[in-house]
């Protein structure tokens, strides 16, 4: 007799029965075979004081979450990435900081670069004019002035950018003398002779000024450019000139003939003609072939372009030269020495020796009285007497208005964070010494 098929379900078995076929078959195998059991559980760890720490997953625990694939194993793990995280965040951090501060310095030394360049940054005051008032009086003055062989600035002040360089200063500069301006450095050595080139700090306009930087500043100008380029009034005689004969008839004015018949004569009184022989015959003297001195001032290296700055000094030779530091044995030329101190300019007789000399026991004496006021105003404090107290007091303000106590001069230096470098930072092979 054939089999009767079962009638089919009607519906599905339930999400709950499936699982339980699933274990009551597991478990008939494992009886049938028992070398074929499943896994035992692991032993039960003992309790730790580090169990409820919020730690980073080490390499077991990692490799438990892979396999096993616990919830609790992925929570911790993602908390000691998390943790991980914090950790390099707060050491990029201190870096970018580092970072921050190593720009905005050097930020602010650029910024002060720029302002030694902008001559309008400079405020500057002589007695109770201002320069620019002063150069108005000196050019409506009669011809007299045009003898003075000397420049004496009374009382001159200078701010810049809000700060204050010198205060009530005075400064005599004597025909024929040789001197040496000293000071720390930031302090404003540099931007006196600037100003002084500038004519910010009234110059007699017969005397001519020409300032010698450390080095010229490299531009496309050819070094025998440059040279020539020292006479001020010679480049713009010859650009006055070179317009007004380029000018057409119907733009020239009526006095522009006799204008440029007088620039002419001046061209010739100034010898324009053997200025670039001239330039060229003291470039070569200090080791300029013909191809260097055509070459432009920015492709020389300092040592060279400082050579160009020296040229340019010889070929104008002017009434007054200034020299900012352009070789460290010239302190032994001078015959007086100016001080940069407590933003005034005071002078002192001799060489840099005679200045050290007496720089040092003027030192000595103002530190000395300075400990003496001070000394007493301590007594006098003690003392609790009110009307001592007050004499001291006025006796000590009338004697430091005149003396007060030298500090030692301190520079600072701030070194960038160096970048890390993988080994090997210096490797030398095959290197012999005799």
């Amino acid at each position: 007799m054939g089999r009767k098929d079962e009638p089919k379900p009607t519906s599905k078995p339930s999400a709950a029965a499936k699982p339980s076929k699933l274990v009551v078959s597991a478990v008939l195998a494992s009886m049938d075979n028992p070398n074929k059991s499943a896994k035992p559980k692991p032993k039960p760890k003992a309790k730790s004081y580090l169990d409820d720490a919020d730690l980073p997953p080490s390499d077991e625990d990692e490799e438990a979450s892979v396999v096993v694939s616990k919830p609790a194993s992925k929570e911790r793990a993602s908390l000691g990435l998390g943790l991980a995280e914090h950790v390099l965040t707060e050491k990029e951090k201190k870096k970018k900081e580092k970072r921050e501060e190593m720009k905005a310095r050097s930020a602010e030394v650029e910024r002060q670069e720029v302002l030694k360049e902008d001559r309008d940054a400079f405020v500057v005051s002589s007695g109770s004019r201002a320069t620019a008032e002063a150069d108005d009086d000196a050019s409506n003055s009669n011809s007299s002035l045009d003898n003075v062989r000397d420049i004496v600035v009374e009382n001159f002040s200078v701010f810049v950018a809000g700060n204050e360089l010198f205060k009530n200063a005075s400064l005599k500069i004597s025909h024929g003398k040789r001197y040496g301006l000293v000071g720390p450095n930031g302090k404003g050595k540099s931007t006196l002779l600037k100003l002084l080139a500038w004519r910010k700090v009234p110059v007699p306009r017969n005397i001519d000024v020409l300032l010698v930087e450390q080095e010229i500043v490299g531009d496309d100008r050819s070094a025998l450019q440059a040279v020539v380029s020292a006479d001020e009034e010679l480049m713009k005689l010859r650009a006055e000139a070179q317009s007004l004969s380029e000018a057409d008839d119907k733009d020239a004015a009526d006095g522009d003939g006799d204008r440029l018949r007088e620039i002419y004569e001046k061209l010739q009184l100034k010898g324009s003609d053997a200025a670039e022989a001239l330039a060229s015959k003291i470039l070569a003297g200090l080791g300029f072939t013909k191809e260097m001195q055509d070459r432009p001032t920015k492709s020389f290296s300092g040592g060279w372009r400082m050579r160009i700055s020296l040229a340019r000094a010889l070929f104008m030779q002017p009434t007054l030269l200034l020299l900012d530091e352009p070789t460290n044995h010239l302190d032994l030329l001078c015959n007086e020495i100016i001080h940069l101190h407590d933003l005034k300019l005071p002078a002192y007789e001799g060489n840099f020796d005679d200045f050290e000399s007496r720089y040092e026991q003027e030192r000595r004496k103002d530190n000395k009285d300075y400990e003496k006021i001070d000394k007493r105003i301590k007594v006098a404090i003690k003392s609790g007497n009110k009307a001592q107290q007050d004499k001291v007091k006025g006796q000590a303000l009338l004697k430091t208005a005149k003396s007060k106590k030298w500090r030692d001069y301190s520079v600072e230096f701030h070194f960038p964070e160096p970048t890390e470098l993988t080994p090997p930072l210096l490797q030398l092979i095959e290197v012999g010494f005799s």
